[in-house]
């Protein structure tokens, strides 16, 4: 991968990762519309971490409260009952499922459910879960009702997000709007669930490129090029994301997902791009 094609993929990371269109749907698309095939999991991975190091960035104050008072907690200096104490236990609860999951099937994760034509009915089927979510959804609930229950319902929903064309964002924040939280609520911690396993992650596939496996034609310049660009840009989409969702719906990009599952149908039907 030369740095023009990581320069491409970083913008586009960073533009997608935090809204519900599948950020590595459209790393893999845009992979093979430049004729570099798809970038693959190890890149797709790494470079998300750029864009969790946005979300630790823009959620500093909150990240660290609960870190400390997690803590703190555990020293019995903080209540057990405090809301950021048991914050930091929901995060960790939630990040079960799609950790268990993401060591089961990482062969698969990596290799047959990267088909373009999976992505594409993703793309299309969890468009039409969110609308349906946005549209039943009470929205009546914020992260301080959060309960045990509903932090292992939201870990749950987190996990398909496994698959491209899911959406990390777009996964949880249907399962928080079906559960009855307020769009910001829902997005807000969907970004905090998110950070444990990015990490993981991402730090599994640097150890292994580290290792010697995995590298491919990419290699480190190129992957950090593409990482840095992720981080500068996601940090700029969080911050409108979060402004936007308080008075608007999710629907334009809904429309926008089954309108690019439809094209990517198309092109793979006509063998424009391989699966």
């Amino acid at each position: 991968m030369d740095f023009i094609t990581a320069a491409i993929l970083g913008l586009v990371r960073g533009l997608t990762e935090f809204l519900p269109v599948s950020s590595s749907a459209h790393v893999s698309i845009v992979g093979q519309l430049l004729g570099r095939g798809d970038p693959g999991a190890a890149f797709t991975a790494i470079t998300q971490l750029g864009t969790e190091a946005a979300v630790v960035i823009y959620f500093w104050r909150d990240i660290t409260t609960i870190i400390r008072k997690w803590f703190l907690a555990l020293e019995g200096k903080v209540a057990k009952d405090d809301p950021d104490v048991r914050m930091g236990w929901l995060v960790i609860i939630g990040t079960i499922p799609i950790g268990l999951l993401g060591v089961l099937f990482q062969n698969q994760i990596e290799t047959s459910l990267r088909s373009l034509w999976i992505t594409a009915t993703m793309l299309l089927v969890f468009a039409i879960v969110i609308m349906v979510a946005e549209r039943v959804g009470k929205q009546h609930r914020e992260l301080t009702d959060l309960t045990w229950k509903h932090g292992i319902l939201y870990g749950l929903w987190q996990a398909p997000a496994l698959i491209p064309g899911v959406s990390r964002s777009g996964g949880t924040i249907a399962g928080g709007l079906f559960m009855g939280y307020t769009r910001v609520a829902a997005a807000r911690y969907s970004f905090l669930l998110a950070i444990p396993a990015v990490i993981a992650s991402g730090g599994l596939q640097v150890v292994k490129i580290a290792g010697g496996e995995g590298t491919g034609e990419t290699g480190w310049g190129p992957i950090i090029v593409a990482t840095v660009i992720a981080f500068v840009v996601g940090y700029a989409v969080i911050a409108w994301f979060m402004r936007y969702i308080t008075t608007h719906t999710f629907t334009p990009f809904m429309i926008y997902r089954i309108l690019l599952a439809l094209g990517l149908f198309a092109l793979l039907g006509t063998g424009t791009l391989a699966a």
